[in-house]
């Protein structure tokens, strides 16, 4: 224990020295709701969502945004350059072995994920009037399921990533792609009903969040008839569970 809390502080310190992780992948989410915000016509109720103000919707997928960037990108391409400097190789031969580190790494980015999400309810509260998750139990199972979910897709690409370019350009086409599924890029109203529902079952299981956050605002997101939620939970837990474990089949020290 003494030896893994020494390695999280380290690996803390290393976190915080990263200006552009901590930038993107902590304050952006808040960044970028607050930033949509000021705009007036996001800021405006509407019959056709029932009465709800466009940002009230949208603001799970700005969550998302640090859950994706922190587990798909940050987390593998920090593995990766370990791997490719040869300190994982190193560590396996000092009573720190390499394992402390990986749990080290999962453990500050998972407290960086809850800071930014705490942050971002919160501020969503005090400045654009946001209600704060309607159901916290289930959001908090939502949220953890979902970042164990994209972790576990995350670790597949630093299992198989010989060098940190490798991870970081796997890292941002997943980014991409979970958030478009997400809908960061086209809001998931627009969607049509077949990529909503895959949707529902892509990590980190924005539905769920949703659904989670604001009932109003998961019926106006989902598609006809809907998922049930612990079954989109079910799913993710089953993604996290495969995909971690076939990260630990191709992980490689050296």
């Amino acid at each position: 224990m003494p030896a893994l809390l020494k390695m999280v502080k380290v690996e803390t310190r290393l976190f915080l020295r990263d200006s552009a992780t901590v930038m993107f992948g902590v304050l952006f989410p808040t960044g970028l709701l607050l930033g949509l915000g000021a705009i007036p016509a996001l800021r405006e109720s509407s019959p056709e969502t029932g009465e709800l103000r466009s940002i009230d919707i949208w603001a799970p997928t700005a969550l998302v945004f640090g859950l994706v960037m922190i587990a798909v990108q940050h987390v593998p391409a920090i593995i990766a350059t370990y791997r490719e400097r040869g300190i994982l190789r190193r560590l396996s031969t000092t009573p720190a072995h390499p394992r402390l580190v990986l749990l080290a790494q999962m453990i500050v980015a998972f407290a960086s994920v809850v800071v930014s999400a705490a942050l971002m309810i919160f501020l969503a509260w005090a400045v654009l009037d946001i209600a704060p998750p309607e159901r916290p139990l289930e959001f908090v199972v939502a949220f953890v399921v979902g970042y164990a979910a994209l972790l576990g897709i995350g670790m597949i690409s630093a299992a198989v990533a010989r060098t940190s370019s490798a991870a970081n350009q796997i890292g941002t086409f997943l980014f991409v792609a979970l958030m478009f599924f997400g809908g960061a890029f086209l809001p998931r109203v627009l969607m049509p009903d077949v990529l909503r529902e895959a949707g529902e079952f892509i990590p980190p299981g924005l539905q769920a969040l949703t659904a989670a956050w604001s009932a109003e605002a998961g019926e106006v997101t989902a598609t006809a008839g809907g998922q049930p939620f612990w079954l989109q939970i079910a799913m993710m837990a089953g993604i996290a569970l495969m995909a971690s474990a076939v990260a630990a089949k191709l992980f490689r020290w050296e």
